[in-house]
C-alpha cells in the first residue's frame, strides 16, 4: 500500500489482523460463478415519489462468503450515517458518486457498512476514499439500506487513482 502522507492516512483503530490486506473490487463481493451483471432484478417506478425502486432477486443478496473474516482494503465512496463534531464513526461504503444519495441503492451485496473508532474528519461526499478493515459477510439492515457485509476499518485513507 503506497502512503500518501501523514494528512492522508487515518488511523481508524488499532490493527485486528497482521500482515497486507487483500485489496479487493466491488465485483469480489458477489460469490465466484455468478455473473455482475445478474445482480439488479426488474424493478418499479414509484410514480408517487417519482423514483426507480430495483427488486431484487436472489442474486442482488448471494454474498461471498470466502470474504468472511479477511482483512482487505476497498475503495468506495462514504455515505455517512453517524457523525460527530470529529467526523464521520459509521458509513455505507459504496461503489459509485450518488449511489443511495440521488438514486435507489445498489443491491445489499454491493454495499458495506462500515465503523471506525477514530472519525473520518468529513471533507467531501464525492471524494472515494480507500478503506482497510476486517469484513464479515453478513446482511444487516440500516437506515438507508440492506448491506451485505460488515467492516471494521483498521484504515482509512484518501483515494487516489
Amino acid at each position: 500500500m503506497q502512503l500518501l502522507g501523514a494528512a492522508a492516512l487515518w488511523p481508524a483503530a488499532p490493527a485486528l489482523a497482521t500482515g497486507d490486506p487483500q485489496r479487493i473490487r466491488w465485483t469480489d463481493l458477489i460469490p465466484n460463478g455468478l455473473p455482475y451483471g445478474e445482480i439488479v432484478g426488474r424493478g418499479f417506478v414509484d410514480a408517487e415519489e417519482d423514483v426507480w425502486i430495483p427488486e431484487f432477486d436472489a442474486n442482488g443478496s448471494a454474498l461471498n462468503t470466502d470474504l468472511d473474516g479477511a482483512y482487505i482494503e476497498l475503495a468506495g465512496y462514504m455515505i455517512p450515517l453517524e457523525l460527530t463534531a470529529d467526523g464521520v464513526t459509521e458509513f455505507v461504503l459504496v461503489p459509485y458518486v450518488g449511489a443511495c444519495i440521488h438514486t435507489p441503492p445498489p443491491p445489499p451485496n454491493q454495499l458495506v457498512f462500515a465503523s471506525s473508532a477514530v472519525p473520518w474528519p468529513q471533507r467531501n461526499l464525492w471524494d472515494a476514499v480507500l478503506v482497510t478493515g476486517n469484513m464479515q459477510a453478513r446482511m444487516m439492515r440500516t437506515d438507508l439500506a440492506q448491506v451485505g457485509y460488515t467492516l471494521e476499518t483498521t484504515y482509512i485513507e484518501d483515494f487516489k487513482r
